[in-house]
């Protein structure tokens, strides 16, 4: 790594470039290329792939006699082959040739991937390569690649060839590569023009367009020239061939601009004439790259964050270099090129195939980001859970319930997509996945709309999209909370928890859980808020939204009976169980696996692989009880208790985060984020060891070979939100922006720009102070709270607090 703008990697590394290539992926919003070399292809050691926002694909495979369908994120054709060799030799290949020099930076500030090096190929020949590249962020549906060679010990002729390859199937994860992945059919190729190609592919299934059209232009030493071409050309494979001559020391650059269109696009006629028009409209990579680097400026200036840690070893940019890292990523997935699109936002980004692009519960970490940076995206995020609320009501009623049920897997319309069976790498073997039992999910997205409401007082949208959803969703939590008449509560079966280890209990095969606090407790909040959501609504509109969905004054009535009802279970010493029937499970023996496999992070497989089972133990992937602890003030939680009737007990806090963290194996890079949110107030060291921990999530790779196939967005925009939020303590509830630091020793300070509700706000805090200054805007005077104190913040004022 070099500066705090900049990724850098020195030398060619083999076993890392799968790494590499998910974090030097460039992209902006409604496409992503993964940072592989142009002329590398699907070869075990590159993975080119290309992914864009929203298209999906089916595809069926047999597995174990049983039809089972999954639908993926298609790996669309690949658009950055550009490779070259000398007269007589070979096309390059990093492998074939003697490496003398190697560089390769991702530029942050800009968008731009580049690298550098030098080589001598078997005859005796040394080349110098420059190459670079940026997916255009004004401009979504166009990318360009440039290369620079020059022979520093020869002269002769240059074969280059300049490519659009439709062949590619979904080949990015291993465990998946079972089941089928061919999801691309041949459609057309063709020359446009004298310096263009084109390539239509459509998806087997979907039945989706993908259009992409290359203009090739050839500059020795600097000035365009007319070059003759060859075609190549197959049913999903098209190349221009040029051969040029080149001189030593004087240097060839070859520019390749692309478009790309879809058939789900706006404003166009026929995906395949659009690429073809924009790639004619075209205009030189350095001139498309000044308005691409001027559109990152404008974004930096919302989301970029600066901290200054107090060390005086090492690096002491490497923090702030890997929190900008993280915002770049998210900003290549979720942009303003998204905000129309109907699209979710993957966990895993348009990174790679992990997953396979589906949309989870992740925006609960994603969205409070971009709430206080740019919310038109979170809006048009949730826009996408809305279209699919039909959907939710129509699986809430086959399982039997009323309301809406939104699934745990997302793809393109909204139904269930978690698959049926999932591979267990270390045993090789099948097994049922029950992890579509996280009803959980539903409570994330209700909580994510009541919080985007709160940031932007967005009442229109609250009016017209949210509150329904909102109310839908209470509607569910009801109908699926049973009274027992024997505890007089209600209790909510068959569920799973965010832990994920536990899908059932030992020696039954019936799956789910009874009384996962963390899924009960959102339950009750979810209730309380939508009795809340129908009194912020105009009357009229609370009225007509009633009546559309048949509430009525006896369905209300009932949803705040559960919610001062509802069942909870705890340990004798006050701790929260996280399920019912937990303290019966054994413990395990921590340190006899880690001595066995020193990587436990995924202890389920291990246990599985062992004959063994997680739902016997006292274990969890991540965490569950303490989400509850992440998502709400201590305030909230006492008082979601307290209306509950069971007592809080401020002691059990510090108990409770001590005993659900000893029994943790962090088997998700989301773990770290709750645990060292949790930690901030009582435990500041202990929360940044383990913030930096997550950081290095992806960069390190630490769970070993997960990043190659997409990088951890939750995980990535958590991080930057432990500063932004956690760090600073920004809490937004009750129409005020209440601001409780809790900078960590390590930071000496922390400045930051955030929206909230129309007014751009600084905040600059140092160890004993914190400057709050409200920018020119037309936004009206914001209510501020700090520590127990409202005060009123109007347009361009400045207010200093101590801390």
């Amino acid at each position: 790594m070099s500066d705090a703008w900049s990724l850098v990697y020195h030398g060619f590394d083999p076993k890392a470039e799968g790494l590499r290539e998910a974090l030097c992926t460039l992209g902006n919003g409604y496409f992503a290329t993964r940072g592989a070399a142009p002329e590398a292809s699907d070869d075990g050691v590159h993975y080119p792939g290309t992914y864009v926002a929203g298209c999906y694909n089916r595809l069926k495979t047999e597995i174990a006699g049983r039809d089972v369908w999954n639908e993926d994120l298609v790996n669309v054709p690949n658009w950055l082959p550009l490779t070259f060799r000398p007269e007589g030799g070979e096309w390059f290949d990093l492998r074939d040739v003697e490496l003398l020099d190697y560089r390769q930076e991702l530029h942050l500030a800009t968008g731009e991937l580049r690298r550098a090096l030098r080589y001598r190929d078997s005859g005796g020949r040394e080349t110098s390569v420059a190459s670079r590249r940026f997916v255009h962020m004004a401009h979504p549906h166009l990318a360009a690649v440039e290369t620079t060679i020059e022979p520093l010990n020869w002269s002769g002729t240059l074969d280059v060839r300049s490519a659009l390859d439709g062949r590619v199937v979904n080949n990015g994860v291993a465990r998946y590569r079972r089941l089928n992945n061919r999801h691309l059919e041949a459609v057309e190729t063709e020359a446009v023009g004298d310096d263009a190609i084109f390539l239509r592919v459509r998806t087997s299934q979907s039945r989706i367009d993908l259009a992409m059209a290359a203009r090739t232009h050839v500059y020795p030493n600097g000035s365009l020239k007319n070059t003759d071409r060859r075609l190549v050309q197959d049913a999903a494979y098209i190349a221009h061939d040029l051969t040029v001559p080149i001189t030593q020391g004087a240097a060839l650059t070859v520019e390749k601009v692309i478009a790309l269109y879809t058939s789900r696009d706006h404003a166009i006629s026929e995906c395949g004439l659009e690429a073809r028009k924009a790639v004619g409209r075209a205009r030189t990579y350095d001139a498309l790259l000044r308005t691409h680097a001027r559109a990152w400026e404008h974004i930096w200036r919302r989301f970029d964050i600066a901290i200054v840690p107090d060390r005086e070893d090492g690096d002491d940019k490497r923090e702030l270099r890997i929190l900008r890292l993280h915002v770049f990523h998210l900003l290549q997935t979720a942009s303003p090129n998204t905000i129309d699109l109907d699209v979710g936002v993957p966990p895993r980004g348009l990174h790679g195939e992990a997953y396979r692009g589906h949309i989870f519960w992740d925006e609960l970490f994603i969205f409070p980001l971009l709430n206080l940076r740019m919310p038109e995206i979170t809006r048009a995020l949730l826009m996408y859970r809305y279209r699919r609320l039909d959907e939710a009501r129509i699986a809430a009623q086959e399982a039997g319930f009323q309301g809406a049920m939104f699934p745990w897997q997302s793809g393109s319309n909204g139904r269930e997509e978690t698959q049926q069976l999932h591979l267990n790498p270390k045993s090789g073997r099948w097994l049922p996945d029950r992890s579509h039992r996280q009803r959980h999910v539903n409570a994330a997205i209700a909580y994510n709309v009541w919080h985007y409401y709160q940031v932007t007082e967005d009442l229109e949208f609250l009016s017209f999209f949210g509150a329904e959803m909102f109310l839908e969703i209470a509607r569910f939590w009801a109908s699926i909370a049973t009274y027992n008449a024997d505890h007089g509560r209600y209790e909510i079966r068959g569920v799973m928890g965010p832990d994920e280890y536990h899908d059932g209990y030992p020696d039954t095969d019936q799956a789910g859980l009874l009384n996962n606090a963390y899924t009960n407790l959102l339950a009750v909040w979810v209730l309380c808020r939508a009795l809340e959501v129908i009194e912020l609504l105009p009357q009229n509109r609370s009225q007509e939204l009633c009546e559309k969905l048949a509430i009525s004054p006896d369905e209300l009535g009932r949803w705040d009976e559960i919610s001062r009802q509802m069942r909870l279970v705890f340990f004798d010493d006050g701790i929260l169980s996280q399920f019912e029937g937990y303290e019966r499970l054994d413990e395990i023996d921590w340190d006899r696996y880690r001595e066995k496999y020193e990587d436990i992070h995924r202890l389920d497989r291990i246990l599985e692989a062992e004959g063994d089972t997680p739902n016997r133990y006292k274990l969890s992937k991540q965490a569950d009880v303490l989400m509850l602890y992440y998502l709400f003030s201590t305030e909230e939680i006492k008082e979601l208790l307290e209306r509950l009737g069971y007592t809080f007990s401020p002691d059990a806090v510090p108990k409770t985060i001590e005993y659900y963290m000893a029994r943790s194996s962090h088997g998700s890079t989301l773990s770290r984020i709750v645990d060292s949110w949790v930690l901030a107030r009582s435990n500041r060291p202990g929360s940044w060891e383990l913030f930096t921990e997550a950081l290095e999530s992806d960069v390190r790779d630490i769970q070993g070979g997960t990043t190659p196939e997409g990088i951890h967005l939750g995980a990535m925009a958590g991080t930057v939100d432990i500063v932004q939020r956690c760090y600073s303590g920004i809490d937004t509830r009750g129409d005020v922006l209440w601001l409780n630091p809790r900078i960590p020793e390590q930071l000496r300070c922390l400045r930051l720009r955030i929206l909230y509700r129309g007014q751009p706000i600084e905040l600059d805090m140092e160890r004993d102070r914190l400057m709050v200054t409200s920018l020119p805007s037309a936004a009206h005077t914001i209510q501020l709270g700090f520590r127990d104190e409202i005060f009123q913040l109007r347009p361009e004022e400045t207010r200093e607090f101590s801390l």
